[in-house]
């Protein structure tokens, strides 16, 4: 299987992505550990990579595409992959269901996990991060049981730049003016599968497996 997972900042990607790595036996790639993979190799794409990133360049996606498809080919990938932060736009998109083709290979599903704008809001602009180990809050979904203190650590507790709700609108925006044209893109190939993200965990994950079904 080949299984794309989309769905904006705080839709539950990455908590999904664990679940299925680990129930179905999945290798959960993301294009941005590909590259840090490649780059730590020294491998001969990830020294074509270092000359972009180094100038503060976006990798071409021609070269993220090899690395997918040369993870793909890799011995421990047997039940299926799930790609995670890719394709990001349509280009993206068509350039890999065209490397698929000449392989012989094609997307199985493009599971999108859907949640209303406002619950996103509310999950990215309430995060809170420990400033000593590292660990994550929410001040609505998941406080800490002193207020400001982390309970891991005792370590003071911030708020990211990138949590707060103007940059989480800023990011919802650029999301899904690249992301829409995708979701279409997969729709008319008949093959995404949207789920309710605003659902408890276990039940998205009963809906995904249902679509990969």
């Amino acid at each position: 299987m080949i299984i794309i997972l989309l769905g904006a900042p705080g839709a539950g990607k990455g908590t999904q992505s664990e679940i299925l790595e680990e129930g179905l036996g999945l290798v959960h790639v993301s294009s941005g550990d590909l590259l840090r993979d490649h780059r730590k190799r020294n491998t001969e794409l990830g020294q074509i990579a270092e000359k972009y990133m180094v100038k503060g360049e976006l990798v071409p996606d021609k070269l993220v595409i090899e690395m997918i498809m040369d993870r793909i080919d890799a011995p421990d990938v047997e039940r299926g992959i799930l790609l995670d932060g890719f394709p990001r736009t349509l280009p993206q998109a068509e350039a890999l269901d065209e490397a698929l083709a000449m392989k012989n290979k094609r997307v199985s599903s493009a599971i999108y996990i859907k949640v209303d704008n406002e619950v996103l809001l509310d999950r990215l602009s309430g995060r809170l991060t420990c400033r000593n180990c590292g660990h994550v809050y929410h001040e609505k979904f998941a406080p800490p049981r002193v207020a400001g203190v982390c309970d891991v650590c005792g370590g003071e507790l911030y708020q990211r730049d990138d949590d707060k709700r103007e940059t989480a609108l800023n990011r919802l925006s650029v999301y899904f003016d690249q992301t829409l044209p995708i979701i279409q893109y997969y729709r008319e190939r008949k093959a995404l599968c949207e789920v309710n993200g605003e659902q408890p965990v276990e039940t998205v994950t009963e809906d995904i497996l249902g679509c990969l079904r």
